[in-house]
């Protein structure tokens, strides 16, 4: 049963966790920019969708890439309130350079060990001195070692769905059996700005001075006069090439361009550059519909109500080329026809397909916005007979 809902408008974008994901570009006639990377993705943010791809599935060494995973379990810790941003960490042993010879010629904060540094200090020297140091450092504190602080991370891939990656450290030095993707960092970076806005607006800081020691910041997008940039991360190994996740924004819009297996540092500023810019210029981003929004009220047979009102739990966007913007269309189908309670609120009862000139360009499901329960026995007793005649 497919029936039409609504023309599309133009609506406030807002972040969607929920909204369909895509791993392969939208099916547009666009044609993306030549980029000189191993692996890169270009992804609307309020979407999820992705603009363009090469090798997005690839398996390879995120090398300082990992630090996001490493943001994203502090992140989580300070969510459920077992540390603080004020809280002050003792610097252990192994997180001074001369006593963790793995750490010898990486990118430090230089701490010493018995510094006696607060939280927040030691996030900011991770997002823009790629401190290995204090990745160390906030690994110990969080989770007592660095082992059980990577099992953490693990756990969070798993709950986020990167089913290409993999991690063995907390800070992203070579190591082997780790790994991820462009798309896997990519969901992992929107996932990130969506979650604690006082740790992300770090990632858009310059420099950071600790120990009369001032650092810049390794993201040269960072001063870009035409980009608003305002994070991500960069990282580079012999085995990785040169990495860098770059998000921007453009009025309400969010862009997230992540290169892998670059040439250079400057390269692989240029080649995100190069997406950001082609991503902004040729698509837009449409809301479909709003979370909770009833596309309509459908009737429920056994019910302790006749009706039960249809749509999307998340907030639903859509990417498209600017020329198409005006064209969508969005229709929903029933699995089943005839909808029989109980239901619960959230199920899935069909799907919303939106439609682009005849053609399906994403499906996101249709579940019932509310709670159902059976009806009396002498009402079902009526709905029986009504169905059979």
């Amino acid at each position: 049963m497919k029936r039409s809902v609504i023309s599309v408008l133009s609506c406030v974008l807002m972040f969607s966790a929920g909204s369909a994901k895509a791993i392969a570009p939208l099916d547009f006639p666009v044609v993306p920019p030549s980029i000189d990377a191993a692996s890169f993705v270009l992804m609307d943010y309020a979407s999820g969708d992705v603009l363009a791809a090469g090798n997005p599935d690839d398996r390879r060494n995120p090398a300082s890439l990992t630090k996001l995973m490493t943001g994203y379990v502090i992140d989580r810790a300070l969510d459920h309130k077992k540390i603080t941003m004020n809280d002050v960490v003792t610097v252990p042993q192994e997180a001074w350079v001369a006593g963790n010879k793995s750490l010898e010629g990486s990118s430090l904060m230089f701490l010493k060990p018995g510094d006696r540094v607060s939280v927040r200090d030691l996030i900011r020297g991770i997002i823009i001195t790629s401190g290995n140091d204090a990745c160390v450092a906030m690994a110990d504190y969080v989770a007592g070692s660095q082992d059980s602080f990577v099992g953490m991370m693990n756990q969070y891939v798993t709950s986020l769905g990167l089913t290409n990656t993999h991690f063995e450290t907390v800070h992203g030095l070579d190591a082997p059996g780790q790994f991820t993707t462009s798309y896997d960092l990519a969901k992992l970076s929107r996932a990130i700005i969506g979650g604690e806005p006082e740790e992300y607006r770090m990632y858009a800081e310059k420099s950071l001075t600790y120990d009369n020691i001032t650092q810049q910041n390794r993201n040269g997008l960072l001063w870009d006069k035409n980009l608003q940039v305002d994070g991500l991360k960069t990282g580079h190994t012999e085995s990785a090439g040169f990495n860098i996740i770059a998000s921007a924004t453009q009025g309400d819009r969010r862009l997230i361009a992540v290169v892998m297996g670059g040439k250079s540092s400057k390269g692989r500023e240029e080649q995100a550059r190069k997406l950001l810019t082609w991503g902004f210029r040729e698509y837009t981003s449409k809301q479909i519909f709003k979370a909770g929004q009833t596309v309509s009220d459908e009737h429920v047979w056994f019910g302790a109500t006749p009706q039960v009102k249809v749509g999307s739990l998340s907030d639903v966007f859509i990417s498209v080329p600017q020329a198409d913007a005006d064209k969508l269309k969005a229709q929903y189908v029933l699995t089943n026809p005839q909808i029989d309670a109980p239901l619960k609120k959230g199920q899935e009862l069909g799907s919303i397909n939106i439609v682009d000139n005849g053609k399906v360009i994403k499906t996101v499901p249709l579940v019932a916005l509310e709670d159902v329960a059976e009806g009396g026995i002498i009402s079902r007793a009526i709905d029986y007979v009504k169905l059979k005649i």
